[in-house]
């Protein structure tokens, strides 16, 4: 497409085969851009393309490590505005430093905020980002945040298993809302495992809200840490009688004891997405890992010739 020409992509070290997929989609090329480190650690970036002018995406997500990622980002977005770049998007298939959107108790920053500002003190004129932690964070941030859904990616994946009158279940009251938006599309039944969080890596499960007995369960959650919430409720489950659990989750960030947790867990099937680099080869058995980068390029394209985003949520 003609209007495509004007369209640039960087990526950043954090995911380059997520963006090499995403510029396939989008049938360009990724610009030529230097992205390594200094002796001492320090982020050492170049663009060594003429970009003034142009509608310049940079694809990075902020997974581990989250700081160097981050910066690198920050430093990638510095390069452009001084390069005059016509607009700059900031492309964030994992967002970084979300759990800490609010103070919940004293003396404790609100972390997402300074990424939000760091990102427009930088120089993003926009940001696309896919199933945050908290969504409130979009208004954290006085540009344009495109917020995409990985549900029908996953979605997709869990209709190819073909589980039979499936019941979604939500490992927290947290993640309520999400599991009934997959309800309502695969027509099932919700359940929801009560759990209580004792410190940012455990927590206890007390009980099952909902009917999972001799049913066929899709256990669904924006992303896995260290997989002790994920692995708790899936053992739950299978407990209270559930016939088969299959795990569907946006970010596997897989940090820890997480690979080890979710290959003994009693789980049948395990979908995650793309959103931050896999060493597959290391993945339990039955975990399968679904592409978003067709969504993330399509929102690109469309952000890109002023067309609609939000035809991208259903």
């Amino acid at each position: 497409m003609e209007r495509l020409k004007e369209l640039t992509l960087i990526s950043g070290s954090a995911h380059p085969q997520l963006a090499r997929d995403i510029a396939i989609h989008l049938d360009k090329h990724l610009a030529d851009a230097a992205t390594d480190v200094f002796p001492d650690g320090e982020c050492n970036i170049k663009v060594n393309e003429d970009i003034r002018g142009r509608d310049v995406f940079v694809i990075q997500p902020t997974c581990p490590p989250v700081n160097n990622n981050w910066v690198e980002l920050l430093l990638l977005l510095d390069t452009l505005r001084r390069s005059s770049a016509g607009r700059i998007t900031a492309v964030m298939p994992y967002f970084g430093y979300a759990r800490k959107d609010r103070k919940d108790e004293g003396r404790v920053p609100i972390s997402a905020k300074v990424v939000a500002n760091t990102l427009v003190g930088a120089g993003a004129d926009r940001v696309v980002t896919l199933d945050m932690h908290a969504p409130q964070i979009q208004g954290f941030f006085d540009v344009p945040v495109d917020h995409l859904y990985a549900r029908p990616v996953l979605m997709q994946g869990v209709q190819n298993l073909g589980i039979q009158s499936p019941v979604v279940v939500t490992p927290d009251v947290g993640g309520t809302k999400m599991a009934r938006a997959y309800a309502k599309r695969l027509h099932a039944d919700l359940a929801i495992v009560d759990k209580r969080r004792m410190s940012g890596s455990e927590t206890i499960v007390e009980h099952v809200i909902g009917e999972v007995a001799g049913r066929n369960c899709v256990l669904v959650d924006d992303m896995i840490s260290t997989a002790g919430s994920i692995t708790q409720a899936a053992a739950i489950l299978r407990q209270t009688g559930a016939k088969s659990v299959v795990i569907a989750v946006t970010h596997a960030v897989l940090c820890g004891p997480a690979i080890e947790r979710l290959a003994a867990a009693p789980v049948d099937r395990i979908l995650a997405t793309d959103s931050v680099p896999q060493d597959r080869a290391n993945l339990p058995s039955n975990m399968e890992i679904c592409s978003v980068a067709p969504l993330i390029a399509q929102a690109i394209r469309n952000i890109h010739l002023s067309e609609s985003v939000s035809s991208l949520f259903e």
